[in-house]
Parts: structure tokens; sequence; C-alpha cells
């Protein structure tokens, strides 16, 4: 049985600027153990023009970026939601991080979609193998806004509740309805019946979830 207090999660989109944070922001909430990271090349948001886009590098400050969108134009992107979003990621950590560039482990690893989710398989099995330690990655397609992100941080944390309701202790699943409660109580493996666990989740949410168990 897995320790849910070790139970480490990472959730994953493009720049992790908006989907990722929001979710990981949720999680960390609910008392997940939980980092968050992107996978693009540099970090992209949208600009004044289609064509012209924000860039910065993985590693510069939330607070960095907040700062010059400020000055490039206040009322532009305070009107577009921006530097919301960028104030809330300052609260939660210090930089948007490159999942390729980091060297810690996790149990469960979220992609928000398909192109991340692959980009993730890949530098996976890329990987020299250190210990076999089994990872879960899971994708759930959410549309990159800020309305969509949030319906997906609720999405990604009852999947990932699924998990923890098979690790927890009865009393710790209370926030989880009475159907999820007894789906989840036929099993305590999560290796063996994380398949199980997401046909249920598939036919509760009406979502397609693509999975693969890879090794550190």
């Amino acid at each position: 049985m897995t320790d849910p207090s070790k139970l480490s999660v990472a959730v994953i989109c493009s720049s992790n600027m908006n989907r990722s944070m929001e979710a990981h922001n949720f999680l960390a909430k609910k008392g997940f153990n939980v980092r968050s990271y992107g996978t693009g090349e540099r970090v992209k948001l949208p600009g004044v023009a289609f064509d012209k886009p924000n860039v910065y590098e993985f590693g510069t400050s939330y607070e960095d970026i907040y700062r010059d969108l400020e000055a490039k134009d206040k009322e532009y992107y305070t009107q577009n939601g921006l530097l919301h979003m960028l104030d809330r990621n300052r609260r939660i950590k210090k930089c948007p991080e490159r999942f390729q560039e980091t060297k810690e482990q996790f149990d469960i690893i979220v992609t928000v979609e398909e192109r991340v989710y692959d980009l993730v398989v890949l530098h996976m099995e890329s990987m020299d193998s250190v210990d076999n330690r089994p990872v879960h990655v899971l994708n759930v397609d959410v549309v990159d806004n800020a309305e969509d992100a949030l319906m997906g941080a609720f999405l990604i944390t009852d999947m990932i509740n699924l998990v923890r309701i098979r690790v927890l202790p009865f009393p710790h699943s209370m926030e989880l309805t009475l159907i999820s409660i007894f789906q989840m109580a036929k099993s305590m493996d999560l290796d063996n019946d994380i398949d199980e666990m997401i046909q249920e989740f598939e036919e509760r949410r009406n979502r397609v979830i693509l999975h693969s168990v890879l090794f550190y």
C-alpha cells in the first residue's frame, strides 16, 4: 500500500503558467505533495498581437514576468487576465520549471494535453534506468484558458482522489461521494488496479484518459 504522505504528484502543461499552476494550487490546498512543470522549449504567453508572443526562459521568476508585462501594457494584460494569473503563480512558487530538467521522481504524473503527454513519455523513455521505480503517467485534456483550467483542476483532483481513496484510511475520504467510496473500496493496490480506476473515472466524467506505466 502506498503511503499517502509520500504520494508525490507532478502536473505538467506546456509553459507551467496556466493549467498546471491552477491544478498545482488546487492540489496543494487539498494537502497533496505536488510539483508542476512545463515541457516547452521556452515559456510563451500571449502578446498584444497574435504573432508576437511574450517569450521567456524557464527559470525566469513569475515576479519578473509580472513586472515585464506590467511595464509593457498594464491595462491590456490586466484585462486579458495574465497579470492575475502571474500574481497567483508567484504566490505558489518562484518560477516556471521545465520537466525535462528536473531530477525529481514522482508516483503520478498528470499532463493536460496529448502533445505534452507524448513529450513526457518520450523524455522518460530516453532516460537511463536508475532504480526501476514505477510512475503512472496520465493525461486528461484541458483547454488552455482560465475557465477550463479551473475545471481541469477539479477533474485532476478528482482523478487523483481516486488514487488517494485506495491508500488513505476511510475517514480521510469523506470528501468523496459514497459511490466513489464503494467503488474504490474494492482494492488497495494502486499498481494493479489503476486501469480499473481510470475506466471508472472515464465513465463517470465522460473523459478519455491516456495512461502509461514508465520506470525511473
